[in-house]
């Protein structure tokens, strides 16, 4: 196999748009959790999910993970699992542009944990862009301070908060994970395992959703299948700091599409704190590591 340099600014243009179809999937699970609840919107769709991620995972050559890739899945699948019943239950009682804002706290703490858990290099540019995008944050923050958001809306950032903490242990687990496993495997064991232990509770909890809610489940597995195929890939060619950065991009489709399918006015505010957060992660982009990543043909 021939070895060719990848340039990082690719992987950091694939994690961003990783983080786009993401954010698009996050529309249509809120739409579904306001209609099924919470458990039975994420756990259509993670079954959905899997599926689809099972055909990717065939497509690139299939085969069973090793015991190091299986250990992995394994433990990204019960982080994600928890992780994402805390930020769909907080999404559904917040603005989508607030919960995001909120969840900002993943990306600078996963900044430390990729430094501690895998000797990463933490550049003076990275963590510039980072503290500029928190100061955007703080900014979105501070135009939302008064908002009248009902009275699950502490809990529901409260979930929010400690989902951002678990997304935060999941990047430096994908960065790993990532290096052990192709993206097509991690597509479907990422989404298969969040769907089994989500099913442990199908007796209880499961509900067949009305046909008018298919397409929506559709939509949202087959944006979180591409989007995890897509972060996979990324993050298998680039730092878990840098590419973290990526993440804020995610408040700029979060505030449009909280305000075309909900209705969720963007303030002044969150229009400026936007702008920082934007241009933190352009800045961000580009970066010049001291050592050029090589992939195989």
């Amino acid at each position: 196999m021939t070895a060719r340099p990848l340039s990082p600014a690719i992987a950091f243009a694939v994690a961003a748009g990783g983080i786009g179809l993401f954010s698009i999937m996050d529309a249509f699970m809120k739409s579904l959790t306001l209609a099924l609840g919470v458990y039975n919107a994420l756990a259509w769709r993670t079954a959905l999910s899997a599926m689809l991620g099972g055909v990717a995972w065939k497509a690139s050559g299939g085969g069973w993970p090793s015991r190091r890739a299986a250990r992995l899945h394994l433990l990204r699948g019960a982080i994600t699992a928890v992780m994402a019943l805390l930020f769909f239950w907080g999404l559904a009682r917040v603005p989508m542009a607030q919960a995001i804002a909120l969840s900002y706290i993943a990306p600078l703490l996963a900044l430390l944990l990729g430094a501690v858990a895998l000797g990463e290099r933490v550049g003076a540019r990275t963590v510039g862009a980072s503290v500029a995008a928190l100061g955007g944050v703080a900014i979105i923050m501070a135009g939302h301070r008064s908002a009248a958001l009902g009275p699950e809306a502490f809990l529901g950032a409260v979930a929010i908060l400690v989902s951002a903490v678990l997304y935060a242990v999941n990047l430096v687990v994908a960065r790993v994970q990532s290096q052990a496993a192709r993206p097509g495997e991690i597509a479907f064991f990422q989404s298969a395992i969040v769907a089994g232990l989500l099913l442990l509770a199908a007796p209880w909890l499961l509900v067949v959703p009305p046909t008018g809610e298919y397409w929506k489940i559709a939509c949202g597995a087959a944006l979180a299948t591409a989007s995890l195929f897509l972060l996979a890939w990324a993050y298998a060619h680039g730092e878990t700091g840098y590419l973290a950065t990526t993440e804020y991009t995610s408040f700029v489709y979060a505030a449009v599409l909280g305000w075309l399918a909900f209705g969720e006015r963007v303030a002044t505010t969150t229009l400026l704190g936007a702008a920082v957060i934007v241009a933190a992660c352009l800045y961000a982009a580009r970066r010049r590591p001291a050592k050029v990543l090589e992939v195989a043909a």
